[in-house]
């Protein structure tokens, strides 16, 4: 159940050095630990960051390689709930990887694990880009429960597009979810706080969006604004253009009864017109945990 706990977003600008980036998380999770988070967000490609899709495939590791291991020690380190979100996890053959979102809780073990289900292949104004290319789509949702912030719904950066994620998530229980991202300044400037906002107010829940920001490298550069929205689609708490910052809200169930109350468009939703949830082609993991 929440408990009025606080959750931080972290916002940074991942590089190709997987050490540097493995400091400049450690530095913002302690930050955030500090001021009383007990459940800490990082953005998509948190570990690294290249020149091109391709280069993650050389540097790729399972979640119980020695890489991913060191972040799962700096959650037993600051005792607190971490999503590693984008980690650049190993597939089934040498030329694909998942994008992984982790949750591991502060025993430093992997309580969830979602796989992107939708990637992004697009060709927008700063590039053509298909990240199918090298990456395997997930296949199920992901719910974690009984953490210190709530029921967290797992989400990444591009499936702030498709609505009927987030839909399925509320309506499973979520009190939160996460969408760590590394969008594009054109797509960012155009659609980042709208659509945040929008799946905030529809499902009537806490959107949380930690961000990459600032320039990578020469090839890739990231919008940022990290933000927390609460369940009215007010912004709580929000990182413009800052590398390496943290944003620390207060979460709480109350918020979400008092607009559910006043808005109660869960009895409203016409099933009998549009169906119910059944999304048939993905299935719904509901992860319990113990609380940590």
């Amino acid at each position: 159940m929440m408990d009025s706990k606080l959750l931080a977003i972290v916002q940074l600008c991942a590089t190709n050095d997987i050490e540097a980036n493995f400091r400049n998380c450690a530095s913002l999770i302690h930050q955030a630990v500090v001021q009383g988070a007990r459940f800490v967000s990082l953005p998509e490609c948190f570990e690294y960051i290249g020149a091109t899709p391709k280069d993650a495939l050389s540097i790729a590791q399972p979640l119980d390689g020695p890489l991913f291991s060191r972040y799962r020690e700096l959650a037993v380190k600051e005792q607190v709930w971490l999503s590693l979100a984008g980690f650049h996890e190993r597939g089934p053959d040498d030329a694909h990887i998942y994008n992984s979102q982790v949750v591991v809780d502060p025993r430093g073990s992997i309580v969830a694990v979602y796989r992107k289900l939708h990637l992004f292949d697009v060709d927008i104004q700063d590039g053509r880009i298909s990240e199918s290319e090298t990456t395997l789509p997930g296949n199920e949702m992901v719910l974690v429960c009984d953490t210190p912030i709530g029921n967290v719904g797992l989400t990444t950066c591009y499936d702030i597009r498709f609505p009927e994620l987030y839909t399925c998530l509320a309506a499973s229980g979520a009190d939160v979810i996460l969408v760590p991202s590394a969008f594009f300044p054109s797509t960012g400037e155009a659609h980042w706080e709208v659509l945040l906002r929008a799946r905030a107010i529809e499902n009537q829940v806490y959107i949380a969006a930690a961000a990459q920001v600032g320039k990578h490298n020469e090839k890739r550069t990231s919008f940022g604004h990290s933000m927390i929205v609460d369940p009215w689609g007010s912004i709580m708490g929000q990182l413009y253009t800052i590398e390496n910052g943290c944003c620390v809200c207060h979460l709480d169930r109350q918020t979400i009864d008092q607009v559910r109350r006043a808005i109660p468009k869960w009895k409203h939703r016409r099933g009998d017109i549009y169906g119910e949830w059944n999304y048939h082609h993905v299935t719904l993991r509901r992860t319990t945990t113990s609380g940590g």
